[in-house]
This record gives structure tokens, C-alpha cells and sequence, in this order.
């Protein structure tokens, strides 16, 4: 009980309280150019949770079958950067054979999640946090659903925002995007407390 208690705190930490674009300001770049579209953001989402998932699984049993036995650890952030590149490519893969309006609507954001450096990020912070490998598959899927709660929220902020007139013309579309981010980042701050 004592595990599963355990591991239900790291995905409910993962998702609200150490989001990785509202907290650590992670993913940003993706986070800002998928969020114009609801149904783009979610299947931008869906592709992320899975990446982030996957990469955190093979993180971990290359950092801990590969890199450790062998005394290279040196080399963690480029064999990260390659595992992550595959999975993308095998999911871009997958996307455009499943849903090819998905992949346009994504369009150059999709081959971005190689560079997004909060799937990356996440691979890091669970090799450096020493979690075991379910801890670290969990907190992947935390951190992805942390992600697409967070691109969610804003693709619907920014959908709202274009029907009304209430938006000066100087602040549409990236202006308010960043304002929008802040006070977002502001409310998640909201669940470590310190507001």
C-alpha cells in the first residue's frame, strides 16, 4: 500500500505541483506554438505523454544496464538525445499513418519534441533523483499529463481569446500567449504552497 501511496504522489507531484512548462519552464517552445488549436494541443499532448513515458523507461535501463556498468555516464545527455530522437521518429511515424490532418495540424512541432527539452528533462531529473524504474515510468507519465493539462488549458484560453474583441491589438497572439503563461504558472505555483 506504502508503494502505490508512493507512486500516486509522484504522478499527482509530477502533474500539478512540478508541472514541467509551469514550474520548471520546460517545453515551452512546443507549449506556445501547438496551443492556437484545441484538437492540435491534444494530440500534440498524446504524443508527448507517450514520449515522455517511453524515454523515461529507456532512460532508465540504458543509465542503469548501460551507462553505469560501463563508467559512462559522462555520455547520459547524448544517449538520452538519441533514444528521444528515435522515439519521435517512430512516433511521427505512427501519426502519419494513423491521423495525416493530425500531423499537418502539428506540422513542424511534431520533429520539436526531439529538441523539447522537458522530455529530456525528465529523463535527467529521474536518473538524478535515483527513482527505481517504476518511479521513473511514473513520473514520465505525470510529467506528459502535467504537460497536455497544461497545453490544454491554454489552447483553450487562446481559443477564447480570439472571439472576443476584449484583446488589444498590440497584445494579440504572442503578447497575451506570454501574459496568459505567467498568470497560468502563477495559479500551478498555487499547489507547492509558496503562494
Amino acid at each position: 500500500m506504502i508503494f502505490f501511496t508512493k507512486l500516486f504522489i509522484i504522478f499527482l507531484s509530477a502533474v500539478l505541483v512540478n508541472n514541467y512548462v509551469l514550474n520548471r519552464f520546460l517545453g515551452i517552445c512546443p507549449f506556445l506554438g501547438v496551443s492556437k488549436n484545441s484538437s492540435a494541443a491534444f494530440g500534440m499532448g498524446m504524443a508527448v505523454i507517450f514520449v515522455m513515458t517511453i524515454a523515461s523507461m529507456a532512460a532508465w535501463l540504458i543509465q542503469h544496464y548501460l551507462l553505469i556498468p560501463l563508467n559512462i555516464t559522462f555520455l547520459q545527455t547524448i544517449t538520452f538525445i538519441l533514444v528521444i530522437a528515435t522515439l519521435v521518429q517512430f512516433v511521427e511515424m505512427v501519426i502519419a499513418k494513423i491521423s495525416p490532418v493530425l500531423q499537418q495540424a502539428l506540422g513542424i512541432f511534431l520533429p520539436l519534441i526531439t529538441t523539447n527539452c522537458a522530455v529530456l528533462g525528465v529523463a535527467k531529473i529521474n536518473s538524478d533523483s535515483n527513482l527505481s524504474f517504476i518511479e521513473s515510468i511514473v513520473n514520465g507519465l505525470g510529467a506528459g499529463v502535467g504537460f497536455t493539462i497544461a497545453l490544454l488549458l491554454m489552447s483553450a484560453i487562446r481559443e477564447r481569446m480570439d472571439l472576443t474583441d476584449g484583446v488589444p491589438e498590440c497584445m494579440k497572439g504572442i503578447p497575451i500567449a506570454f501574459i496568459i503563461a505567467g498568470l497560468m504558472s502563477l495559479a500551478f505555483m498555487g499547489f507547492t504552497g509558496l503562494i
